[in-house]
Parts: C-alpha cells; structure tokens; sequence
C-alpha cells in the first residue's frame, strides 16, 4: 500500500486534471504534487479542540490534560518524514 503522501499527492493529481499514471519525462507527475500535500499537513498539525474531543474515545469525561492532540501531532509529523 502507497503512503498517505503519495496517496494525497496522486490525488492532487488526478484533480488537476491528469490521468493516473501519468509521466513527465520519465517521473510520475504525482510527485510534482508532494510540496502542496506537504504544505497542507503542516497547516493542519495542530488540531482543534473539537478535533481533540472527536479523538477522546475512553468512557470518561474530556480532559484536557490529557493530550489527544499529541497523538495527532505524531501522526502528522510521521506523514511528513515518509518519503522524505
């Protein structure tokens, strides 16, 4: 299974416009794709508070201190060092 980079990246693609499989000389054009994707992750590492209650799924009440956004953050920047 591709990573979720090159996952978002090749749908970037398609968006635009071009075909899946798409080349240009010789490189899959997808990866002309990664610095948006890129670019949107990092916009997107710190979660909202809502994100943070969405993310709590112990059968207690929300507690802030107890850093879901965290788990997010890590998850983001691991997206980001695949590939890189």
């Amino acid at each position: 299974m591709s990573s979720p980079l090159e996952r978002a990246a090749r749908a970037l693609c398609e968006l635009a416009g071009n075909p899946p499989g798409a080349t240009m000389d010789g490189k899959p054009l997808w990866q002309d794709y990664l610095p948006e994707v890129r670019a949107v992750l990092s916009a997107i590492r710190e979660p909202s508070e809502s994100m943070e209650r969405a993310g709590w799924t112990a059968d207690l009440p929300f507690t802030p201190s107890i850093k879901v956004g965290t788990i997010w953050q890590s998850m983001i920047d691991a997206m980001l060092k695949e590939g890189a």
